[in-house]
């Protein structure tokens, strides 16, 4: 299975190994890549009326799901630097089911999905069919567009979280001010940091001087972190256990965004480092994901995907060390059986994590602008991605008395970006490219023949 080959990012290839202080730096500014962990939990407490201490169980179980599937896929498994972390397609579906029939079914359901997508992709021989799904996502036109819909649906989240929210310390000036200074000091270190850790670490030393910024002029609260338990341990099925077929369908299509963003992400990074993707490689990978998100159903985590934002911590740093995400994933397990440690970590800023999330959902997007570059730009590729990009976006911007007149799992569908986007780009493409397209050559090449 060939890949698309654009000039490779990466300094330190995917074999590589380095020093233990730089996977332990390089690997920690992973962690601080995953947003999701700190934002989704919150959210969700937020709509659902759930105790600080809830939430802060649901943040444990986020670090400990993406510390066990990170250290398989770094290491026996897929053997690529991927990091997993709390997707949006789960969190708007476990938010969604949690609020109408309770966190037991929404979790319930959320593991026999898991169930059966781990059936489809199993890694063994001919088993698996899963991975012989990645020749519709892989090709540049697909998935580089969905990285540039990823990174338009991610900017959302970008400027407006530099002011911070009414009402809170610190908005919207000196929270502007934080994300500026966080912004401005990544750019600093990425422009001026010469070929060593100083360039490399950017985006963790940015956030380190964002932070001692909030600490030394703004009102930055530590008490959170000594009101923390030193040790503590997940359950089973923590708020019950219950299924619900319309639920257990709208997690499937949640499974489906994720399995199709992570095969793309896999198909990127073997690109890089010009390593071949193979069925079976691919169906290792996506069943190390899925038995991941079942383990965090489990426990009560959010199910994990491949992080298209530490895609770009690796783009930005040029470190394509599989072992520095293996590293990450160790320090994420640890974290999430020492609740201060992880304490620690989230009450980092808002602002301060916006302004260098910024750099990192441009990066993802001009990402998907390279790959989109190799593309011959004729009508019928034109069709494709121009049709999935403006649709995908138009889902941002949907009446809410439209979702509101359509089934559940249609609503979460339709409110998402990265899934209208997966969706319709693959089918365009086979309609278009793999089905079309050759009739359409036919036909010329017979127009040639009869005027001979």
């Amino acid at each position: 299975m060939s890949n698309q080959m654009t000039k490779s990012p990466l300094q330190v290839s995917i074999e590589t190994k380095l020093s233990l202080a730089e996977n332990i730096t390089f690997g920690l500014q992973h962690l601080l890549g995953l947003t999701g962990i700190w934002l989704f939990p919150g959210i969700i407490g937020t709509v659902l009326g759930l105790m600080p201490e809830v939430v802060g169980y649901i943040v444990q179980c986020c670090f400990i799901t993406t510390g066990i599937v990170t250290i398989l896929q770094s290491s026996r498994f897929l053997k690529l630097p991927v990091v997993q972390g709390p997707t949006a397609a789960f969190f708007v579906a476990i938010m969604s089911a949690g609020k109408t029939l309770g966190l037991g079914v929404a979790y319930g359901s959320l593991c026999v999905a898991g169930v059966i997508f781990m059936v489809l992709s199993l890694p063994f021989k001919k088993l698996g069919i899963m991975g012989r799904l990645v020749k519709y996502i892989s090709p540049p036109i697909v998935f580089g567009s969905l990285l540039v819909i990823i990174g338009a649906q991610l900017a959302a989240y970008g400027l407006p979280g530099f002011f911070g929210h009414a009402g809170t310390a610190g908005y919207p000036g000196f929270n502007f001010a934080a994300a500026v200074v966080t912004l401005v000091a990544i750019i600093l270190f990425m422009t001026l940091g010469g070929n060593g850790i100083l360039r490399r670490g950017a985006i963790l030393w940015g956030i380190i001087v964002g932070t001692l910024f909030c600490a030394a002029f703004g009102n930055f609260d530590t008490s959170p972190v000594a009101k923390a338990s030193l040790l503590s341990l997940p359950q089973i099925f923590p708020w019950g256990f219950g299924v619900n077929a319309g639920i257990v369908l709208l997690m499937c299509v949640a499974f489906i965004h994720a399995t199709g963003e992570a095969m793309g992400m896999y198909t990127l990074l073997t690109g890089w480092d010009g390593q071949k993707l193979t069925v079976d490689r691919v169906n290792r990978g996506i069943f190390t994901e899925v038995l991941g998100c079942t383990l965090g159903g489990i426990l009560g985590g959010i199910a994990t995907t491949s992080y298209p934002e530490n895609i770009g911590i690796i783009r930005v740093s040029g470190i394509g060390s599989r072992f520095v995400t293996l590293t990450a994933g160790i320090l994420a397990l640890f974290l999430g059986f020492l609740p201060k440690i992880g304490v620690l970590i989230a009450i980092i800023p808002g602002a301060v994590l916006a302004g260098a999330s910024a750099l990192l959902f441009g990066v993802i997007a001009y990402s998907g602008i390279q790959m989109l570059a190799v593309v011959e730009w004729d009508e019928l590729n034109m069709a494709v991605a121009s049709t999935g990009f403006i649709i995908a976006l138009g889902a941002m911007f949907m009446p809410a008395e439209i979702l509101d007149m359509l089934p559940l799992s249609a609503k979460i569908f339709m409110s998402q970006p990265m899934l209208v986007g997966v969706v319709l780009l693959i089918t365009l493409n086979i309609v278009i490219n793999m089905w079309l397209r050759p009739l359409l050559a036919q036909k010329q090449v017979q127009r040639v023949e009869d005027m001979n």
